[in-house]
């Protein structure tokens, strides 16, 4: 297939262009800056890494004149939406109202183009965090304005794409980790343990749902080859559901051979529960008809970190 991809820079999006690649497919990825005018040093690693993959196209951004131009070559099969705006998405004060203009910016003229070239299938990137997605506690609501503002882009897209009479699928993604990953959780983890430190766990009683990000884009790929022409479908691909603790201790089982390191960690005693305590995804991947090893996904895991601290 030929697919036009938005969001390749980042964690998720640089694995699923890659893996969309070596399923065989044609993928020109849409990047709203030069190569190397990214500001963080990891994000030029991965758009680096991704263009080796795909054609890519900088300098432009979804529904802007120069998209639209490129949405009219028609030949399309896919457009796979992943880009969102996630400037300060973890403030209180995210600008839902801006974000939910920047993600659908232009999206009739976008389904026009891409409709009147041959494009019926649409692939809109979710999150678990949105009100309603998933299953845990507390009514599934929004985790956030940044939540919220992911859920409204899919309403607005879900009306769209049906008044174009274009197939929508939504994939919706749980707490990816892995290699080219942001420094958040596991990747503090890594970064104690390479030296030599105890690494803890702020939240242990909070059960989620984390993925090996190779998995996911295997998931990611067979889904956007699926992907019907008309209607709406869902998927939301599960990883490990457990607590925040036994994820932890998971982790450090799994490196401490492979890091020759001792992974010492602490849990705390949690007492505030300020998010819903328990957020998952649901359905269960067929890992042997994916074609993924999971031992070898914590090996490249473990690799990747050693050669960046370079042990």
């Amino acid at each position: 297939m030929r697919i036009l991809f938005t969001g390749a820079s980042s964690f998720t999006g640089a694995w699923f262009v890659r893996e969309l690649a070596a399923a065989g497919h044609q993928v020109t990825a849409v990047f709203t800056r030069g190569q190397d005018e990214y500001p963080d040093a990891l994000r030029r690693e991965r758009v680096a890494l991704v263009s080796r993959s795909c054609r890519p196209v900088y300098g432009l951004r979804f529904g802007d004149e120069r998209f639209l131009e490129l949405c009219g070559e028609g030949g399309w099969d896919v457009l796979a939406h992943h880009a969102a705006d996630v400037s300060d998405y973890k403030s209180p004060a995210f600008d839902v109202v801006g974000a939910l203009g920047r993600n659908t910016h232009s999206l009739a003229g976008v389904l026009e183009a891409l409709r009147a070239g041959g494009c019926r299938r649409v692939l809109l990137t979710g999150s678990v965090f949105e009100g309603g997605e998933g299953a845990g506690s507390d009514g599934l609501p929004d985790f956030s304005p940044y939540g919220l503002s992911k859920a409204l882009t899919a309403q607005v897209f879900r009306f769209y794409c049906a008044r174009a009479g274009l197939g929508l699928g939504k994939l919706v993604i749980p707490n990816p980790f892995g290699p080219h990953e942001e420094p958040r959780f596991t990747a503090y983890l890594m970064r104690c343990w390479l030296s030599g430190k105890s690494a803890s766990c702020a939240n242990p009683a909070y059960v989620r749902d984390n993925i090996h990000v190779s998995l996911l884009s295997k998931v990611y790929a067979r889904f956007a080859a699926d992907l019907p022409e008309k209607g709406f479908v869902r998927l939301n691909p599960s990883g490990y559901v457990e607590s925040q603790g036994a994820f932890t201790a998971r982790v450090a089982a799994e490196m401490r051979s492979r890091l020759g390191r001792e992974c010492a960690l602490e849990l705390a005693v949690q007492t505030a529960f300020p998010e819903p305590r328990v957020r998952i995804n649901t359905d269960v991947p067929d890992l042997a008809g994916l074609g993924w090893s999971e031992a070898q996904a914590w090996d490249g895991m473990a690799r990747w970190y050693l050669e960046r601290a370079g042990a």
